[in-house]
């Protein structure tokens, strides 16, 4: 039957014979609808056959963005049915089941439809992006469902268990504020948002206040996704419940606070895992911004060879972790992955006869083995303080959270220069830059170039999903621009994004390292004294073989691994710099 969306476009002169003769081998071949075929193909839209098809059957076009879907509504059909044949549940009245659909004229999925609910079926036409982004939606877990149909109880409720506190009150309730984050329903939710972004993989949870909405996002891959918006009536229950389970005070309200969340999770499979929360209050002028940094021990890759690295970088880096003194540096900006690439490489030297000793702000995650200290800034526990005692703790191998100022390199400089491994980390955009970042800290040149021994710089770009990826035509003109040289272009086929139910039609799935490794050479020691620019001594290391951050995307563009546009966006060209 879905032959005939074919021949409806062909009347409205949207396809042409040859083309419909493509696309209903396409659909064979590769086990899609008529509706995907045509589009994938690139001969009509999903906007324009969608207007064609409602013009032609009269049935309503819709934005499935402008509807919000009850639970109860949703439930009538599972996620399975809903994904084989793209379609969403919008509505019900009494018998009436109004069914949005990719292609109305398929009969077979509305008499399907029409005998698992026992309801008639009233289509109306969406686009396929729109049905497949309202699936993730709707469907994208149980916990979500459990979310919605918990707001819903709450909002349906005539005596609703959350207490609302007025905008212009000053003064809070506390007790009445106690009360209302221990009612059922409240601790549900919170602990309910939790849950699923653990099981979705994200690594923050945003609680955003705003005028007239609380809006609720999740950080997944390092790109940020809203997955609800709830009633402003929400936002104080919410936020209080946030800040009582991470030890906060909820009567201040005024300054920004941390806290910490450990939470046991019962995952699908019966297995449980503890996952550590890090959390942080800031007063924002609808209300307390919350933002919620999930350290999930499972996601930490502790294996250097699956971080990212190219095999000569890796050779680099391997060969500086194993000097038995001297410093090395990690650098890049806040989430590049700093902290993964410094734990893989202590965890690599972990052994009885070592003595680790770490000071981190905070400490991110416990390793076997390994003395972790917290920084304490209130009461005089910095990294400088932390470093001077550890000289006395008889350490082979030390990790300081960040290198922020002249009195820390400066004990770091001189452990070095006693027989110890010191790793940490700095801020800047790439590894040659580094140099001047400490000359700028008023170190003295030749100490840089006596303890330093390696300098790692990284970004996190995400990985292209291997079910749904497509290959990305560009000319060989474009490629060159990109970075890659007239010999590599001519076999070189780059992918690009394209979104599947796999990868929450995101087109990614997870994330990989790109890596600058700067082995600190004679030569460059020489151009250190010699206070040679940053530039200089890039090109210095390029030409003794460095792979730059650019470099490092092009071979991942090259082998698949991630899209151009991932890599642009986070490196610059090397002539550019």
């Amino acid at each position: 039957m879905s032959s005939n969306l074919g021949e409806l476009l062909l009347r409205e002169k949207l396809l042409n014979t040859e083309q419909l003769k493509d696309a209903l081998e396409y659909k064979k071949k590769n086990k899609v609808s008529m509706g995907t075929a045509i589009v994938s193909l690139g001969y009509v839209s999903e906007e324009d056959m969608a207007q064609s098809l409602s013009r032609q059957l009269g049935y309503p076009y819709i934005d499935l963005d402008q509807f919000d879907v009850y639970p109860d509504v949703i439930n009538l059909i599972s996620v399975d049915i809903a994904k084989k044949h793209l379609v969403m549940p919008i509505h019900r009245i009494r018998s009436f089941l109004t069914l949005s659909m990719v292609d109305p004229t398929d009969l077979n999925i509305i008499e399907d439809i029409r005998f698992r609910t026992g309801l008639s079926v009233q289509p109306v036409i969406a686009s396929e992006s729109a049905i497949i982004n309202a699936i993730n939606k709707y469907y994208g877990s149980a916990d979500s469902l459990r979310v919605k149909q918990i707001v819903d109880e709450i909002e349906q409720a005539e005596d609703t268990s959350v207490n609302i506190i007025e905008e212009e009150e000053e003064d809070y309730d506390i007790e009445e504020l106690v009360q209302s984050t221990e009612e059922a329903p409240i601790i549900t939710l919170v602990n309910t948002i939790f849950i699923d972004a653990i099981k979705k993989g994200a690594s923050d949870v945003h609680f955003e206040p705003y005028e007239r909405s609380f809006r609720i996002r999740y950080r997944i891959d390092g790109t940020l996704y809203e997955t609800m918006n709830l009633p402003l009536k929400f936002k104080n229950p919410v936020t209080s419940r946030v800040k009582i389970l991470s030890n906060m005070d909820i009567a201040e309200k005024r300054l920004p606070q941390d806290g910490r969340i450990r939470m046991r999770v019962k995952l699908e499979n019966g297995n449980r895992k503890e996952v550590d929360m890090r959390v942080s209050s800031i007063p924002a002028i609808f209300g307390e911004k919350v933002v919620v940094r999930i350290l999930d021990k499972s996601m930490l890759k502790l294996d250097l060879k699956q971080l990212g690295f190219e095999k000569e970088s890796l050779e680099v880096f391997m060969d500086a972790i194993s000097r038995p003194w001297g410093i090395i540096l990690v650098t890049g900006p806040t989430g590049s992955g700093k902290t993964n690439t410094l734990y893989s490489a202590i965890s690599n030297l972990n052994s009885f006869e070592k003595n680790i000793i770490t000071a981190e702000d905070p400490v991110e995650f416990y390793i076997s083995g390994i003395n972790q200290v917290n920084i304490h800034e209130e009461i005089g526990l910095n990294f400088a303080a932390s470093l001077r005692s550890f000289l006395r703790q008889d350490p082979d191998i030390m990790l300081v959270g960040e290198m922020r100022d002249f009195e820390t390199v400066d004990i770091a400089i001189k452990a070095a220069l006693t027989g110890h491994l010191v790793f940490s980390t700095v801020h800047t955009n790439d590894a040659a830059s580094t140099i001047h970042r400490l000359v700028n800290m008023n170190v003295e040149p030749f100490l840089i170039a006596d303890s330093v021994i390696a300098i790692v710089a990284q970004r996190l770009v995400r990985k292209l999903c291997k079910k749904c990826r497509e290959r990305h035509n560009l000319s060989p003109d474009a490629l060159i621009d990109i970075g890659f040289t007239p010999e590599e272009v001519q076999t070189v086929k780059p992918y690009k994004p394209n979104g599947c139910n796999e990868c929450n039609n995101t087109g990614y799935k997870g994330r990989t390292g790109i890596f600058e490794v700067m082995k600190v050479t004679d030569d460059i020691r020489d151009m250190i004294l010699a206070r040679a620019q940053s530039k200089e001594i890039k090109k210095k290391a390029m030409e003794q073989g460095m792979i730059t951050l650019r470099q490092s995307g092009l071979v991942k563009i090259k082998n698949g691994i991630t899209s151009i546009e991932e890599v642009l966006r986070e490196t610059v060209r090397d002539m550019e710099e």
